[in-house]
């Protein structure tokens, strides 16, 4: 019994201290917030120099969440494109009164700890970062990690060349919802037509037999 509860208590806390250590990642902390894995320098393997340097500002709040239903918090620009192994300023401005991110994952780990590229910026307050992107062409996840900020509209995508494709759900550019190619919208109003038919046949011979 007592271990049980031994278990129940210091579990949990050890579990989450472990998902928050972060101190395999390069941290940057100032009073208007932080920066992980900032690399101005360093070029990603197949990358012989950096082709070109891109600054973007990004602004985010309550103000840019998108008109659809649920949305509560957006950013100024969902989409950021860049050429193969450019270097990239982003320059974060939070225009709420509480903390936001601007995180993009699936970057080389060898490079990028965690794969990730992490900004966060205090209520109100502007962060600054640089990193470099990689040669290959690929769509990169976009979002700000803090509890419900994705799923109520802070997601983007970076797009890296030609891309590998739209990411879903994501404002302004994608879909809400992942569609299924194997079912056509003929092949659906096909499958609603015979379970109608089904439905009323059986109501029909249902009739007959009295």
């Amino acid at each position: 019994m007592f271990l049980r509860l031994a278990l129940l208590v210091f579990l949990p806390a050890a579990v989450a201290a472990q998902q928050m250590d972060h101190s395999e990642h390069e941290m940057t902390v100032g009073t208007t917030g932080v920066v992980m894995n900032e690399n101005r320098d360093t070029l990603p393997r197949g990358c012989t120099e950096v082709s070109r340097d891109h600054s973007f500002t990004i602004y985010a709040g309550r103000e840019y969440a998108d008109q659809q239903h649920g949305m509560m918090f957006g950013m100024s620009e969902h989409e950021v494109q860049v050429e193969p192994c450019s270097r990239v300023e982003i320059t974060f401005v939070n225009e709420d009164g509480i903390r936001h991110q601007w995180m993009v994952h699936g970057l080389p780990k060898y490079l990028y700890p965690a794969g990730m590229f992490h900004i966060e910026a205090m209520g109100e307050q502007t962060q600054k970062g640089v990193f470099i992107v990689p040669p290959e062409d690929k769509t990169y996840l976009i979002h700000c990690d803090m509890a419900q900020h994705m799923e109520k509209g802070m997601r983007g995508q970076l797009v890296v060349g030609k891309g590998s494709g739209d990411l879903w759900s994501v404002p302004g550019i994608s879909d809400d919802y992942y569609r299924f190619p194997y079912l056509s919208a003929r092949s659906a109003y096909v499958a609603v037509f015979l379970a109608l038919a089904g439905f009323l046949a059986t109501f029909w011979l249902a009739g007959k037999r009295k």
